[in-house]
């Protein structure tokens, strides 16, 4: 199954199978990840998690998954089919052979022009996710003041209202819809330079530790993985690179929940800087806990099913 000599298209699909079960595994501890890092009022992890429980019940942790799921999937697919076939591009052109194995600084490249890459496609996506994610907070006293309630007329600034129940948004379509009226379509990519800051990297401390746990755990003589050591190499690899992703994905968080106006964050610059004031350094590492825990199920489940996928396109 593919298009061309060097262009694959089992990849792609492969990726998008992959990535549909990744987020029906990941995405309760993603939106918990997402209130800790963006959200008010919780003191740890547990607490976040009852929270949500007895104010939502189960539903609330899947809140904003139909989305994910319908756009993820694809997301996914361009990623993993973006990253094998540069490996094979960087094959042909660097060795003149698209299936001489890359080396590690090949990789790297690959890895890094897949997160760059990725933004343009996840920024709106992440966005969406975390405005439907968000919508049971407070309504912070940052982003709202009530005017001409005093004498002299002046602003009362408020600490925070909290209205049970409200919603902002209707859905994902409502709120891209609502995005776009208000803020066009630049609206959509807020945040997307932390999330440069956060994908180059995180990716290349994706792809990289998989295939270093994958070769290190291939028994002598076998060409391919076991499904066991699939699972582990991209449990591990998974974990290493929330983890590590943590602080710039806390400032990519805090920026696209960020929708009243007026913005309460310039910038990444002053985002990182305000947090830093008002939380001190450990606000850098709110989730990561979670993104540990999050990571490992969702990143097994995903090159598992990806490189199970794979091998029965290419058995075709």
């Amino acid at each position: 199954m593919q298009t061309s000599k060097f262009f694959r298209l089992e990849d792609f699909i492969a990726g998008w199978i992959g990535g549909a079960s990744s987020v029906v595994v990941g995405h309760p501890l993603d939106t918990v990840k997402t209130r800790l890092q963006a959200g008010k009022g919780y003191q740890n992890t547990l607490d976040c998690v009852l929270s949500i429980y007895r104010k939502e019940s189960v539903a609330g942790f899947f809140k904003g998954m139909s989305f994910p799921l319908a756009t993820i999937t694809i997301y996914n697919s361009v990623v993993f089919g973006f990253y094998s076939n540069t490996q094979r591009l960087i094959s042909k052109y660097r060795y003149g052979d698209e299936r001489h194995p890359c080396g590690m600084l090949d990789q790297t490249v690959a890895s890094m022009l897949t997160g760059l890459m990725s933004v343009g496609l996840g920024a709106p996506v992440e966005l969406v996710k975390i405005r439907l994610q968000m919508q049971t907070q407070p309504v912070l006293a940052a982003n709202l003041q009530l005017a001409g309630n005093t004498a002299t007329g002046a602003s009362i600034p408020l600490r925070s209202i909290d209205i049970p129940g409200q919603r902002v948004y209707r859905g994902p379509i409502h709120c891209i819809s609502s995005i776009l009226q208000t803020e066009g379509l630049q609206g959509l990519y807020r945040g997307a330079g932390a999330m440069i800051l956060r994908d180059v990297p995180g990716y290349t401390l994706y792809f990289i530790p998989y295939e270093i746990f994958s070769n290190l755990l291939k028994r002598d003589g076998m060409s391919s993985l076991h499904p066991g050591s699939i699972w582990l190499a991209g449990g591990l690899a998974g974990s290493i690179s929330w983890v590590t992703a943590t602080p710039a994905d806390v400032v990519k968080s805090r920026m696209q929940a960020d929708e009243q106006l007026p913005r309460k964050y310039k910038g990444i610059v002053h985002c990182i800087m305000h947090s830093y004031r008002t939380e001190g350094l450990q606000v850098f590492f709110r989730g990561a806990s979670v993104n540990a825990i999050r990571g490992f199920p969702m990143s097994a489940t995903m090159f598992l099913a990806y490189e199970l996928s794979l091998k029965f396109f290419r058995n075709i």
